[in-house]
């Protein structure tokens, strides 16, 4: 190995001799050896302006405004508890929500409001757990302390409080996300739908597949979907909600009479929300106190089923719908039942 020359390229050697002459100039300045001056060179940085709405953080925040009951503090602890809320933990959770639901100032509503709101929000972006939000919206009633609101009365021109107040919180935020935000989310949704089936051609392959994959470019249509999906949450957590006795039938006849208000001039997104919900609880709707009603909405929906205005994929749904109450309410792929069971069901 001592004996092996290596041979160097002209290009390294050339790259050598110019770091030696670099460092041999080095060594001759005068300053060679001195430490360097840190900042030298540099302009003498101006200190940074406390802004008034700067960021703060929470802990120091809270050691300023002591207001453990504020509600902000109440919206990050809910949020916080909706998200580790599981069935398999729906026991302590639910009861850690509860605690902060009953925080209300001096017997006030506002926090319990608060509270029934984020959980609405919670259930639009939930596909599978609407059963599970129902429980808790049950739970939450059966425990909430007698808070009250002065701006909700009875006849007595009294508040009312607890429990009844609870109901009323939550038929009216029913009400206000099924006929405000859902149907003004589906007029954006149908808007998007016609831009995205302009060209006669697209809007034929469209219908054949049963989707707008013509907007799959466009703002509008992720839009539509999202609300679509948010809309079809909010009508299967309404129909659990029904299940727990917390909404009255008569609302729920309410909704489907809005659904089915245009059979002429029909919206897909109205005759799913119609399927879901018959769906969800129309076993529980189809009495015999209300079988007259429930003959006149399934006459409706038949028409509906042979209009030539909505797509194909809307008539097989509504088709599915009329052959589920034609076999009892019975889904295809239910467990086997008795013929005592059978008999009892059509009772």
């Amino acid at each position: 190995m001592h004996g092996i020359n290596r041979i160097r390229s002209k290009r390294g050697k050339k790259y050598g001799d110019a770091n030696k002459a670099l460092v041999s100039q080095e060594e001759h300045s005068p300053d060679f050896g001195a430490a360097p001056i840190l900042g030298a060179g540099f302009e003498p940085v101006v200190p940074l302006e406390l802004s008034a709405n700067r960021w703060v953080p929470t802990s120091a925040t809270y050691k300023v405004q002591p207001d453990v009951d504020s509600p902000e503090l109440v919206n990050r602890k809910v949020r916080a508890l909706l998200n580790k809320l599981t069935m398999e933990k729906f026991e302590t959770i639910s009861d850690k929500i509860i605690h902060w639901a009953n925080k209300g100032m001096d017997g006030d509503g506002q926090t319990l409001i608060r509270v029934i709101r984020l959980v609405f929000k919670k259930v639009t972006v939930e596909t599978a757990w609407g059963e599970m939000y129902a429980r808790l919206c049950q739970k939450m009633m059966e425990q909430i302390r007698p808070v009250y609101d002065d701006g909700i009365k009875n006849r007595g021109e009294r508040p009312i409080a607890g429990k009844q107040l609870f109901r009323n919180y939550l038929l009216n935020l029913c009400q206000e996300y099924f006929e405000r935000r859902w149907f003004v989310k589906e007029a954006t949704a149908a808007a998007a739908g016609a831009k995205a089936s302009s060209d006669h051609a697209t809007k034929a392959a469209n219908d054949k597949k049963g989707t707008l994959d013509a907007g799959l470019d466009s703002d509008e249509y992720y839009a539509a979907q999202k609300a679509k999906r948010q809309g079809l949450n909010l009508i299967k957590f309404i129909g659990e909600l029904f299940k727990v006795r917390m909404l009255t039938e008569r609302f729920m006849h309410e909704c489907v009479v809005k659904l089915l208000c245009n059979i002429e001039n029909p919206e897909e997104q109205r005759i799913e929300s119609l399927c879901q919900m018959l769906k969800t609880v129309g076993q529980l709707l189809d009495t015999p106190q209300a079988r007259a009603r429930m003959d006149v909405y399934f006459t409706r929906i038949k028409e509906l089923g042979e209009s030539h205005n909505i797509s194909t994929r809307m008539q097989f749904m509504l088709q599915d719908v009329i052959e589920l109450r034609d076999r009892i309410w019975m889904s295809r792929h239910a467990a086997p039942v008795t013929i005592a069971t059978v008999h009892a069901l059509v009772r």
